[in-house]
């Protein structure tokens, strides 16, 4: 069930000088949690789950469903695993929950991905292109410079004394790699499930509308929710909430992260190519047809570059388009 509200923009403010992203957030705040209310009793749930990393879109979620429903009935998650460096994520979802009064429970997830295979899959697949490879070596994976061209996604490994080398993936081992994270995904949503299915509660999705969009989630994973009542705001709209709603500063300004590898990575350099304030604006305009060059100066870069990037934001619409898809229900055909 897809619960959110939608991003009141002007496709004219531009052309008007205005920030085409403004919102009143007041108001979108109490939307969002009405329907939080309405989507629980359509749902016939009595609360929420939400698995908070200490970032701000699983943050904002939290937040809401607190003002929706009140924090008795907000169960937060923690879920760090062996990958995820110090316990920045954990510490900051504690703070999180201390502020909004609602209950939290920690559950590392590692000895589960290290049963499933996780970690034996990810050696694996950087050793097809990192053969001395250690274990204990850092790494992340990082994308080619947004050129409107074929993306190309690259290993960064870390050794002991602190040097890096970067290597560009074969197909074969990037999927392998992929396949491997993704489980850490859809062991974090087992867990929200396991819990909602305790106390008869709701599972809450975290994605906003840049993700929603382009298909910055996992199939099965962060993508499965019963509400997502942040995937009508952009990103930059959900640091605004953050701080209308007075979330804790460390939350409030901390960078999007992927929380996937063990060397910091940002979303940018991992997946969209370019700052999530340039990219809400690019997939704003691209979205309501705003011209390329009425749009660049907003964005810092060129109408040529404006171009391109519209080019890729419908590729990438179109390849995660089965992201989006229901299970397709095969019927038998009557006898003949």
């Amino acid at each position: 069930m897809e619960n959110s509200v939608s991003a009141s923009t002007n496709p004219r403010a531009i052309v008007d000088g205005a920030d085409p992203l403004a919102l009143d957030l007041e108001a979108a705040a109490d939307s969002i949690a009405e329907q939080i209310r309405e989507a629980l009793r359509t749902l016939g749930r009595r609360g929420v789950v939400v698995a908070t990393s200490g970032g701000i879109d699983s943050s904002v979620s939290a937040a809401l469903a607190v003002r929706a429903v009140g924090p008795k009935r907000v169960q937060l998650l923690r879920l760090p695993e062996r990958d995820i460096p110090g316990n920045e994520s954990s510490d900051l979802g504690l703070m999180l929950a201390n502020h909004l009064g609602a209950p939290t429970a920690e559950e590392n997830i590692s000895a589960a991905l290290e049963g499933m295979g996780c970690y034996r899959w990810r050696d694996e697949a950087i050793r097809m292109v990192v053969p001395e490879y250690q274990p204990e070596w850092k790494h992340k994976i990082v994308r080619s410079a947004p050129t409107g061209g074929i993306v190309v996604f690259s290993l960064v490994v870390e050794k002991p004394d602190g040097t890096q080398e970067t290597h560009r993936f074969p197909s074969e081992a990037y999927r392998l790699i992929i396949a491997a994270t993704n489980m850490k995904q859809r062991v974090r949503k087992l867990m929200e499930y396991s819990y909602a299915d305790k106390l008869h509660y709701a599972v809450i999705g975290t994605p906003n509308l840049l993700e929603f969009d382009q298909g910055f989630f996992v199939k099965g994973g962060d993508g499965l929710a019963d509400i997502k009542p942040i995937a009508g705001l952009y990103k930059s709209q959900v640091y605004a909430m953050a701080r209308h709603l007075g979330l804790p500063d460390p939350i409030a300004s901390r960078q999007p992260t992927t929380e996937t590898f063990s060397i910091p990575q940002t979303q940018e350099e991992f997946y969209f190519g370019h700052p999530y304030d340039r990219m809400d604006l690019l997939v704003w305009g691209e979205k309501n047809d705003v011209p390329a060059a009425e749009l660049a100066p907003l964005t810092d870069i060129d109408a040529e570059g404006v171009e391109a990037a519209y080019a890729q934001i419908q590729r990438v619409r179109d390849a995660t388009a089965y992201l989006h898809a229901y299970a397709i229900t095969i019927e038998p055909s009557e006898a003949g």
